[in-house]
């Protein structure tokens, strides 16, 4: 249903994003790139597959376990860059800044993009500071937009999907979105949750050099990998039939969940990355992303025919639909 007015919502990553987007904005300014909807655009120049993207950041709290506002850009962009197989080259960072902001907690957000950005070999090449009156922001607000070369042969799309395909994920879900609720509710937690916020183009990279059978990627952050997964399928016109046994989520996170009635498919991921893999290479991934480090990952789904929807196969064996997103959980997530 269309609004009148913004909502919340319109940020989740769910429907009403979608009917934004779809409805206002590529309406408008729709071409070959921009309708496509991937994390990335993939520009043909002189000869060369060129990945383009650009993201805004305005999480609150702006520290959290396992990262900042800093850290997050910088991943966040190199992920996106890194969902369409680009290698991350060049950033631009963009500061929004509240007057009477703590210049030493700019400093550490600094800190952290430069740690990250040289850990990965990314070069931060423009930007631009802006201060609005106190009151007319909230702390820092981030934009980064980043270019990276796709050099492999490499056609990653929706319509390479097929039937039979196996959709893996590199470890365990929803650990970026409880770790911030659980910041912002101070629940006080023995073991609270950490977010997964890390920056993905080492672990894709191995991935391409095993398989020339990976379809499509996508890190699923807002609205988690239920929101993802629908995205997809409504783009491929394909189901996809996920195994409640099989997807990874620590105990933690999942005490969370059902302290606070949350569904964690749905719960925001910053470290993951969603694999759509022919069957053939399925194990031969699977092992290889164990075999770098990510320990917890698993082959969670498999592509269908029909229906056409997303489909939860429970531990207990019974089935249900997993529809898109609807409101906004958990606001400034990202």
């Amino acid at each position: 249903m269309r609004e009148d007015k913004i909502l919340l919502s319109h940020g989740s990553g769910g429907g009403q994003m979608l009917e934004l987007i779809n409805g206002l904005i590529i309406k408008n300014l729709s071409n070959q790139y921009l309708k496509e909807m991937m994390d990335s655009a993939v520009l043909k120049i002189n000869g060369k597959k060129i990945a383009f993207t650009t993201d805004s950041y305005v999480i609150n709290p702006i520290f959290f376990r396992g990262g900042d506002i800093g850290k997050l850009a910088v991943c966040g962009t190199i992920n996106d860059l890194s969902a369409v197989g680009a290698k991350p080259l060049y950033i631009s960072l963009s500061l929004i800044l509240e007057e009477g902001f703590e210049r030493e907690s700019l400093e550490r957000i600094v800190e952290s993009i430069k740690k990250v950005s040289e850990e990965e070999g990314v070069l931060v090449v423009t930007g631009d500071t802006k201060v609005v009156e106190k009151g007319k922001g909230d702390k820092i607000f981030i934009n980064t937009s980043g270019i990276g070369i796709v050099e492999k042969d490499l056609e990653l799309s929706y319509s390479r999907i097929e039937k039979g395909d196996k959709v893996l994920i590199n470890g365990g879900i929803a650990e970026h979105g409880t770790s911030i609720l659980n910041e912002r509710l101070n629940l006080k937690l023995s073991n609270p949750p950490v977010s997964d916020c890390k920056p993905l183009w080492k672990i894709v990279n191995e991935v391409l050099k095993v398989s020339d059978k990976i379809k499509f990627m996508r890190d699923p952050t807002r609205g988690g990998i239920a929101s993802t997964l629908n995205e997809i399928v409504s783009k491929s016109r394909l189901g996809i039939e996920l195994y409640e046994k099989k997807i990874p989520i620590k105990e933690n996170v999942l005490g969370l969940c059902e302290l606070l009635g949350l569904d964690p498919l749905y719960i925001a991921n910053e470290g993951k990355m969603l694999f759509i893999v022919g069957k053939e290479d399925a194990e031969k991934v699977l092992e290889k992303l164990r075999e770098i480090g990510e320990k917890d990952a698993e082959i969670i789904g498999d592509v269908i025919e029909e229906p056409k929807r997303v489909l939860l196969k429970t531990s207990s064996g019974g089935r249900r639909i997993v529809d898109i997103l609807s409101g906004e959980p958990l606001p400034r997530i990202c």
